[in-house]
């Protein structure tokens, strides 16, 4: 998959125009190597001079007439095919040019042969394959090419050794004649110098030259570099991709404009420019949210081809990208790109960097005489059907017409279809079903696409966190969207207080200054976060009040959500001077009503929740007679209006399912993943002074309504962590240890519960048994309790955890094996990331202490034996053996998980071969335990890396280890090590093996 689309010398030729018995001419003259179908010489050996003359002749007609044939193409991909051809025209005619150019000390002519030549060498074999090797080369179909996201110079480097290639090639062919030996040595020697090194520079001159004038006629060869001065970088900021239109409509003057469905659709795109990223009602009246047409701006950004194991979710493996500030270039290169179209560009981003906006501004500004922009919002569409269902999905959300994909195509006419697949990263959250190869999946569609003469370009979005989740198709590019530098700040500011200087004068407030928004860089980075921070500053120039220092992202989110709840408290009546409690405290229960919403979607495990379902859950939970009195507002029914007022709640009416249903949606995830974070450690605090009783046990802790909410879904998203880690940080120091110990009691007595609280409330479906539906749910809740105690202490041991168990790791163990089997693959993989284990020794034996993982996952540490199997610290006892190893390597298969099978497939050759060498345990004086199989591994996979001394002390222990293992075994692992004799031996000697 991703292998380039071969097209011969002779092919590109004729795509151009050039004239046919000419072409067929030439090659006649190379012996039919040129066209790839007839696979080699045909008859003759190849007549160089020929072809040179005929190759300088056709490739520079074929270029001087590249402008005209481009102005007939019908449609984009007609003319990206024509480009392709143009390229392959010049890669050949470039290398011609310097053989021309260059005085060598022999002439050319000399290598035109006699008929009588020919027929003395063709009992040469030899020779007759080292001019066709020389000759297919010239079929340039293996030649580097320009891509947009490669910098031009490395193309050029790797040309240069393309020309090395068949330079050396055209010498070995030259000397295979010998009609150079009239010659003296010294203008041999000469000769095959210059065709060594100044042949190949020269063609590389040639080619940036021929390069240069194809870019004149054809712009979209200027796209395609991307040499260290960009054009685009000496414009400090730019809007809404406002040159991609301009770039993109002069490349397509014969194309149709679309009709029917596709025409609808770029209506539908175009009205994108017109709306705001937040509705009007967003910030105090009178403010004025820029529509994207007016606020949009370019990010800088990174980008590099995926490949080898490493990958765009770690920042290390972006360093080698340079930060790029030509955006509108970079897509218009991308999207007229002559390579193939077969693997998408995947947008990387942090929440709120504008991934979703980038897709919407695009679509809008596609001209539609030449591209289809088709925008699906992954989060809107049914998670498990396959990617053209989809497609159809979005297409007809947009224009509220049912066409099928093939039909869209045919009423777009000639234009390409451009899919931009926005949020991969929600359609992981919002399924169950692991997508890990969606991209996988996209590149496919396009290639099936291709295959039926409908090549499509492709663009996905995620964000950064789940980029480790992928699996990356051959050829796919990654880019990275760049937080705002100040000048693009400064630049969106201008926007915002041009837009509201009347309402800042109105109500006495200075516009929001540089020096404001400065204190908060680390937010002010995000284009969303901005917008936020605008919004709360537009209320009463909040952002210049004396603080402690800049805030968080968290703390941002509580300060305007709050401030917003209160405004909307404001409308039904005259606000006091200042909040009292009473504000505060329909305040507060407004947000948490705000947070039953995200937890409604949280619980679901989707973007969105039908008022249907939101209605039965507020119902559920609160009951319509009792609301009031339990702090929330009545249910839905009759608070709807008032619910669809807040600017990060979206109400929509949409299809699900073949009905009509309103819908609710947050603005972006982060609000709502706050929203649920927020409630559930306000719910959990309040453990601490409201404990009802609800049995004769006086420990015990009424947490139904823990259990209820935290039950379905865990709290492990790593941005639900960082919104949790910082709220955390805000509760004093006693009160955190407190409330852990009392989670720590509610953890080991949850098990025991004998009821099931609000049992209405059922936003997932769980297994239909009911211990099995029990069972996940506990799993699920005592999960999200270890995830909030380790949040409050940082770390904890499994002895703090689990207190009343004998052997403390036995105790995580099997509470980790109901967690993992309560999640989907998803939620495990985002649980297990989100911390890590720790063996440790206490004065009672073996310990294990459990740290929340902050950052990138590390290797864990080394594990003792003795640690495993209950021996002291330190152990040096003369080791043990066990006979099961063969169980081992059966549970691992037994158990049917993939983390287990890929540990089983790897070991297998370990268990087959040297089986008892598995559970075959070693001791050494007060260092860790180790198997005989890890040993020989060690010494056979990184022996020569070991530290000084470290080798030796593997080998002698290794040694002391092969009497307890059978002699086959034994003498399997004495050839292994036989094979790999120790460095320091120098002799081949065996250190006693």
């Amino acid at each position: 998959m991703g292998a380039r689309r071969l097209l011969s010398f002779s092919d590109a030729l004729a795509l151009l125009g050039s004239d046919p018995p000419a072409v067929a001419a030439l090659d006649r003259a190379l012996g039919g190597v040129l066209n790839i179908a007839t696979g080699g010489v045909a008859d003759g050996l190849v007549r160089i001079a020929d072809a040179r003359g005929s190759v300088l002749t056709l490739g520079r007609g074929a270029v001087r007439g590249i402008g005209r044939r481009l102005g007939l193409a019908d449609g984009r991909a007609e003319r990206t095919e024509l480009l392709h051809a143009a390229h392959t025209v010049i890669v050949v005619l470039a290398w011609f040019q310097a053989l021309e150019a260059q005085h060598l000390p022999v002439h050319l002519e000399d290598l035109e042969l006699t008929r009588h030549e020919q027929l003395a060498l063709a009992g040469a074999p030899h020779v007759a394959e080292r001019g066709a090797a020389f000759a297919r080369s010239l079929a340039a179909s293996d030649a580097p090419s320009p891509a947009p996201h490669r910098p031009f110079e490395v193309v050029t480097d790797e040309l240069q050794r393309w020309y090395e290639g068949l330079s050396t090639r055209f010498l070995d062919f030259v000397e295979g004649l010998r009609v150079w030996n009239t010659q003296t040595e010294t203008s041999r020697g000469e000769a095959r110098r210059i065709i060594r090194t100044e042949l190949p520079r020269e063609a590389v001159r040639q080619y940036e030259s021929l390069y240069a004038q194809l870019a004149q006629e054809a712009p979209e060869f200027g796209f395609w570099t991307t040499q260290i001065e960009h054009r685009a970088t000496r414009a400090e900021v730019r809007r809404s991709l406002g040159g991609i239109s301009e770039l993109l409509a002069g490349l397509a003057r014969t194309v149709r404009p679309p009709v029917d469905v596709a025409a609808a659709l770029a209506r539908s795109s175009e009205a994108m420019l017109t709306r705001t990223v937040l509705d009007a009602s967003s910030g105090p009246e009178g403010i004025r949210v820029p529509t994207l047409r007016e606020m949009y701006l370019d990010p800088d950004f990174r980008v590099r081809e995926v490949s080898g194991s490493n990958g765009p979710a770690t920042e290390s493996w972006w360093e080698e990208a340079q930060v790029r500030r030509d955006l509108t270039g970079y897509l218009a290169g991308t999207l007229t790109f002559a390579g193939p179209a077969d693997a998408p560009l995947l947008v990387l981003g942090q929440p709120g960097a504008g991934k979703s906006v980038l897709t919407r501004v695009l679509a809008a500004r596609l001209p539609s005489a030449g591209f289809l922009p088709v925008r699906v919002p992954l989060r809107d569409v049914h998670a498990e059907d396959d990617l053209q269902t989809q497609i159809e999905q979005a297409v007809r959300t947009a224009t509220g017409e049912r066409a099928s994909w093939p039909e869209l195509v045919r009423s777009a006419g000639t234009a390409v279809p451009v899919l931009l697949l926005d949020g991969f990263d929600e359609l992981l959250q919002t399924t169950g079903v692991h997508h890990s190869d969606f991209l996988t999946r996209v590149a496919r569609f396009q290639q099936r696409e291709a295959e039926q003469g409908r090549p499509i370009r492709a663009l996905v979005t995620s964000r950064i966190a789940v980029a480790d989740r992928a699996r990356y198709p051959e050829g796919l590019v990654a880019l990275r969207l760049e937080p705002f530098r100040p000048e693009q700040i400064r630049s969106w500011l201008a926007v915002w207080n041009e837009a509201n200087a009347d309402s800042f004068a109105a109500r006495g407030l200075r516009p929001l200054s540089w020096e404001a928004v400065e204190r908060h860089l680390a937010l002010a980075e995000q284009p969303l976060l901005l917008t936020m921070l605008a919004l709360y500053d537009a209320a009463d120039n909040a952002l210049r009040r004396d603080s402690d220092g800049p805030f968080d992202q968290a703390e941002l989110y509580e300060e305007l959500l709050t401030a917003f709840a209160r405004r909307e408290i404001d409308k039904d009546g005259p606000a006091p001077a200042a909040p009292d409690d009473e504000t505060r405290a329909r305040g507060e229960r407004e947000l948490q009503r705000l947070s039953l919403v995200a937890f409604a979607l949280h619980n679901r495990r989707r973007q969105w929740v039908s008022a249907a379902e939101l209605d039965e859950d507020l119902t559920a939970l609160l009951g319509r007679a009792s609301a009031e009195a339990s702090g929330f507002r009545t249910p839905l029914g009759a608070a709807e209006v008032a619910l669809g007022r807040f600017f990060f709640v979206q109400r929509a009416q949409s299809v699900r399912d073949g009905r009509a249903l309103a819908t609710y949606e947050f603005l972006h995830a982060t609000f709502g993943e706050y929203l649920v974070v927020r409630l559930a450690l306000h719910v959990l605090t309040s453990l601490l002074t409201h404990r009802p009783s609800l049995s004769a046990a006086k420990s015990s802790v009424d947490d139904d309504l823990a259990y209820t909410l935290l039950s379905y879904a865990p709290l492990s998203s790593r941005q639900m962590l960082r919104f949790a880690g910082s709220m955390v940080r805000r509760i004093p120091a006693a009160e955190r240890d407190q409330l852990a110990r009392l989670l720590i009691g509610v953890l080991e007595q949850h098990g025991q519960r004998t009821h099931e609280p609000h049992p209405a409330y059922r936003p997932t479906r769980f297994p239909a048994s009911p211990g099995l539906r029990t069972s996940a749910r506990h799993g699920i809740y005592g999960a999200n309790l270890v995830l909030v105690i380790l949040l409050l202490k940082g770390r904890v041991s499994a002895g703090e955890l689990f207190p009343s168990w004998n052997d403390h790791a036995s105790a995580w163990h099997r509470h980790v094996l109901l967690w993992r089997a309560s999640f989907d693959e998803e939620q495990w993989t985002d649980f297990a990331v989100s911390l890590s284990a720790r063996r440790t020794w206490s004065d009672q034996g073996r310990e294990l202490e459990i740290i929340l993982q902050s950052g990138a996952v590390e290797s864990p540490d080394p594990l003792d034996m003795n640690w495993l199997y209950r021996y002291p610290r330190g152990n040096d006892g003369p080791g043990w053996s066990r006979t099961y190893w063969e169980e081992v390597q059966h549970k691992l298969d037994v158990s049917g998980g993939t983390n287990d099978g890929v540990v089983r497939h790897v070991m297998d050759p370990v268990f087959t071969w040297l089986g008892p060498s598995v559970t075959t345990f070693l001791t050494s004086a007060g260092g860790p335990a180790t198997s005989l199989a890890h040993d020989v591994l060690k010494l056979l996979l990184g022996g020569a890396d070991l530290p000084p001394g470290e080798e030796d002390t593997v080998r002698a222990r290794v040694l002391r280890g092969l009497d307890n293992v059978p002699r086959e075994v034994r003498e399997r692992i004495r050839r292994l090590v036989a094979e790999h004799p120790a460095p320091s031996s120098g002799t081949g000697s065996t250190s006693g093996f």
